[in-house]
């Protein structure tokens, strides 16, 4: 690597506005120029997207299909053309035992054995789950409920409960809960991955007049970047106060939480609106049980009107992660997204959980004369009642433009594999696949900060599917203040990022575009084996080393 002064800046000027993640697909093009014309191999640790799968409940789902398929020709058989039928419920339980017992040696019959054991302990009618299954896989009919199909809500929903809010049902302190027949508190709106969660929330909040333009809301950050584009689309114009995670521990280090300071600027009532993600979105930290009761207190005493919305994705990281949706199920929301944990980007797998008793609803309850008149108008196709459609379906109209209610839905195959996801993780009582990926990730983590000569101790609080470097921090403490003034005043915050692709084939996002430090840089340690941090450990340091060799000869 050769560095010079940096005097032109243009290419970095004309594109820190861009998306970071649009910045990201610039470095592809230079580190893949590099892989080219060196020996030197790619390594994208840009987008967190896992090199990981999650086998077993996807080897169930393809025997499942076998299963359903020959439901569906045992419904209608065409002679001489390849047409089946609708799968039939009665029945269907004991007909999907027998199928398995003809596959014992597919090692995927045991699961989905295990998965009719637990939907009996569960009290399910079998041929209505099984058929709910054989239904959705072939996806012949529309998702019905459209919000989400009803056994997959009732799996989903343990899982969240496990993995969200300690086992227990959310309770709010101050409000209290309200619970159906069978003791649910909230309920679920299943959606195309957790990025479609977010744009139905956000549409459905202005629809509904509880946002409106030049309203305030909150970013904990930093944060995943589109949470801070929203709000300044013209669909939105919202002013935006920040919520910093600006801690520090006593060695000078980030701690990524969030000050009492900070956190006061909730208190105030013109904050409507509260956006996090938690564990955070690129630091990786869980929000503490010191910051999180903080957090709590201020709203319940200051800013009881307080809308948040939590995206809960990287909790599954956290041994014993507590969302605020477990804290303050009246003033939440929570997004979770399938896509991490299980290796299912592709899939696009998520739900939107709301508390039976929520602000929303009330909320809209107390709108003004006119404001209900328009959405008496808005909504008047889903029938004579309008405010009673609680917020959660009024986000399933919205997400279909209202019109097309009726069509609205996350594909039922789709909802099948989530069933089998979430099953997965209630079903292993030994917590094997748990156990294996906090240490895939952490090993990861672990490597790349050893390489780096920095190791880090262990914290209960990281998530390690990304960790950002500080590299002002990490100038400073090598090679003292002077140093990381000079590369700051000499050299665009993005020249790191784009040195490191050209020069070395190594693609890392910089931690500006997530209001992150601006000399910064996010690694994600999630899509690259542990070897390949090893090497980007030592590229960064290389590279901060020869950035300090120009400082040493400009002198």
């Amino acid at each position: 690597m050769r560095i010079a002064r940096n005097g032109d800046r243009t290419l970095e000027q004309a594109v820190e506005k861009m998306s970071p993640f649009e910045r990201k697909n610039l470095l592809l093009s230079y580190a893949r120029e590099d892989e080219k014309k060196s020996a030197a191999t790619l390594l994208d640790a840009g987008r967190g997207n896992p090199n990981w799968i999650a086998a077993r409940a996807r080897e169930s789902f393809f025997l499942f299909g076998r299963f359903a398929m020959d439901e569906a020709r045992r419904s209608m058989r065409v002679p001489g053309v390849d047409i089946a039928g609708m799968p039939k419920a009665a029945g269907a339980a004991v007909r999907f035992q027998q199928f398995l017992d003809a596959h014992l040696d597919d090692a995927a019959a045991p699961f989905l054995r295990d998965c009719l054991s637990y939907a009996e302990s569960q009290g399910f009618d079998l041929d209505e789950f099984v058929q709910e299954w054989t239904e959705g896989i072939t996806g012949c009919e529309y998702p019905v409920p459209e919000r989400i199909l009803k056994y997959t809500q009732e799996i989903v929903r343990r899982y969240l409960l496990a993995e969200l809010c300690g086992g227990k049902e959310p309770s709010d302190a101050v409000h209290g809960a309200t619970a159906d027949a069978a003791g649910h508190t909230f309920d679920l709106f299943a959606t195309e991955g957790g990025t479609a969660a977010m744009c139905y929330l956000f549409y459905c909040l202005k629809s509904n007049f509880l946002i409106h333009e030049g309203d305030t809301m909150a970013l904990m950050t930093p944060i995943f970047t589109p949470y801070i584009e929203i709000p300044e689309l013209n669909d939105y114009d919202l002013e935006v106060v920040n919520v910093n995670a600006s801690t520090m521990r006593s060695d000078g280090t980030h701690g990524w939480q969030y000050p009492q300071e900070e956190l006061e600027k909730l208190a105030d009532p013109n904050v409507r609106l509260l956006c996090l993600v938690n564990p955070s979105n690129p630091p990786s930290y869980a929000m503490s049980e010191e910051s999180r009761a903080v957090l709590v207190k201020i709203v319940r005493e200051k800013n009881p009107n307080l809308m948040i919305v939590t995206d809960d994705v990287y909790g599954t990281f956290v041994p014993g992660y507590r969302s605020l949706f477990a804290d303050l199920p009246y003033n939440t929301a929570s997004i979770y997204s399938f896509s991490k944990y299980f290796g299912a980007t592709g899939w696009r797998l998520a739900v939107a959980a709301v508390a039976k008793k929520n602000i929303f609803d009330d909320s809209i309850a107390a709108l003004s004369d006119d404001e209900k008149k328009t959405l008496n108008s808005r909504y008047s196709s889903l029938g004579d009642d309008i405010p009673s459609i609680r917020f959660i379906d009024r986000m399933v109209a919205d997400s279909r433009l209202v019109a097309l209610n009726g069509t609205a839905g996350l594909s039922t195959p789709q909802q099948v594999q989530m069933s089998m996801f979430a099953l997965q993780e209630l079903m292993d009582r030994g917590h094997l696949y748990k156990t294996k990926m906090l240490e895939l990730v952490r090993d990861r983590f672990d490597c790349l900060w050893e390489s780096l000569d920095l190791k880090q101790d262990p914290d209960p609080l990281r998530a390690d599917y990304y960790s950002i470097i500080d590299l002002d921090q990490w100038s400073r403490k090598l090679y003292g203040d002077d140093f990381a003034d000079w590369l700051e005043k000499n050299y665009h915050s993005l020249d790191f990022v784009f040195r490191l692709a050209k020069d070395t084939g190594i693609v890392v996002m910089d931690g500006g575009g997530f209001d992150a430090p601006s000399w910064s840089i996010r690694v994600s340690l999630a899509n690259l084996q542990i070897d390949d941090y090893q090497r980007i450990g030592e590229y960064v340091r290389q590279l901060l080393a020869e950035y300090a060799d120009v400082w040493k000869n400009a002198e």
